[in-house]
């Protein structure tokens, strides 16, 4: 098979889709059914992806028959590869592929979203998907969306669980020096992993741990990690505020190298998003052997089946009751981690990858 991936969510700030994106880059190029992989982003081929996620690349400017031989070699390379588009859209010069439709935040929560993002989906995500011979999915949840709100015939859409990489598993105390570099100890805080950005309910986790019992806000002060995110003035505020009074630490984006010792020295993870692709902090937090607290809505009860305790982030008092008891109930815990450890054994890059192929092999035909 002859493949070509975009790249364009590699950034040196990867979010979700540009953590998939890369396993994917990685992953393909281990396959030996795989003949041929290149990779495209901003309208160039790449050689190494990895470039991506170390700077913004500099592209020397190309003089005139440079430039003309390059778009003949992309066109080239375009129309005689199965192209992917791991984040929502296929070039416009790429006739038909696969695209991963990751979530449909876009058309059900458009007022959470910038509106840049929103013009540009509603000028390219409709084309991308009517060119598309097959669309993957993250989860079952986002299936069923698709063919409903857009007609999509169910056998064009095949759902594709994300994975979870093996540096995320529970670690021992001595791993977890390091932690003070934050100003953290093992076991002595709460975790919440996220983008500050409305639909993930970021301020009203803020609320409810502002209600907990005081001797426990200052036992296990919250952790806020992620990226800047959108549309958060009231929230950076309030994250202000509890940072100040002195419950709240507010560590911002962290690099991926350091996320697997941040979780697993969590004493409780916390992810009240009410809309999600897949949700894949929760179930790193489950391999990093921490109970977790999720939102009821959305894929998040596919995903985390019962190895989570679910909430309602809107019930205030019941959040904030889920948040004490699963600090203070050892058996709650004991159970929670054994089946988030469980759980998130599921979920697998090289099982994602795997399904990934099997899915190229059919949009081209092969057996």
């Amino acid at each position: 098979m002859r493949i070509t991936l975009c790249v364009n969510a590699l950034s040196p700030e990867p979010g979700g889709i540009g953590r998939y994106t890369w396993e994917l880059a990685k992953g393909l190029a281990r396959k030996p059914e795989i003949s041929e992989l290149n990779y495209f982003a901003r309208g160039r081929l790449i050689a190494d992806p990895s470039t991506l996620l170390a700077d913004e690349p500099k592209f020397p400017r190309l003089r005139r028959i440079a430039h003309w031989l390059e778009r003949r070699k992309i066109e080239r390379v375009l129309s005689s590869t199965l192209v992917h588009g791991p984040n929502y859209f296929l070039p416009d010069s790429a006739e038909t592929g696969v695209v991963t439709v990751h979530d449909l935040s876009v058309f059900r929560f458009p007022e959470s979203h910038p509106a840049d993002r929103v013009a540009e989906f509603e000028r390219l995500f409709l084309r991308s998907v009517e060119r598309a011979a097959h669309i993957v999915t993250d989860t079952e949840t986002v299936r069923r969306e698709l063919t409903e709100m857009f007609a999509v015939s169910p056998s064009r859409v095949t759902s594709v669980p994300l994975g979870v990489s093996e540096v995320f598993q529970p670690r021992k105390a001595k791993e977890l020096v390091g932690l003070s570099k934050w100003g953290l100890r093992s076991g002595e805080y709460a975790l919440c992993v996220s983008t500050l950005e409305p639909r993930k309910k970021i301020s009203e986790l803020l609320c409810a741990w502002e209600r907990l019992p005081a001797p426990l806000r200052e036992r296990y002060p919250l952790v806020l990690a992620g990226g800047s995110g959108w549309r958060n003035d009231d929230l950076r505020s309030q994250v202000e505020r509890a940072v100040g009074a002195g419950w709240l630490k507010h560590l911002g984006f962290l690099e991926e190298a350091v996320l697997p010792l941040i979780y697993s020295g969590a004493s409780l993870f916390i992810y009240p998003s009410i809309y999600e692709g897949f949700g894949l902090p929760p179930i790193e937090a489950m391999a990093s052997g921490v109970p977790v607290i999720v939102s009821d809505r959305s894929c998040l009860p596919e995903v985390c089946g019962d190895a989570a305790r679910h909430v309602d982030p809107d019930d205030l008092d019941g959040f904030t009751a889920a948040i004490e008891a699963s600090l203070t109930d050892p058996a709650w815990r004991a159970g929670a981690v054994q089946r988030g450890l469980e759980r998130a054994a599921q979920f697998t890059w090289r099982r994602c990858i795997d399904d990934t192929v099997a899915v190229y092999r059919r949009t081209l035909g092969h057996s």
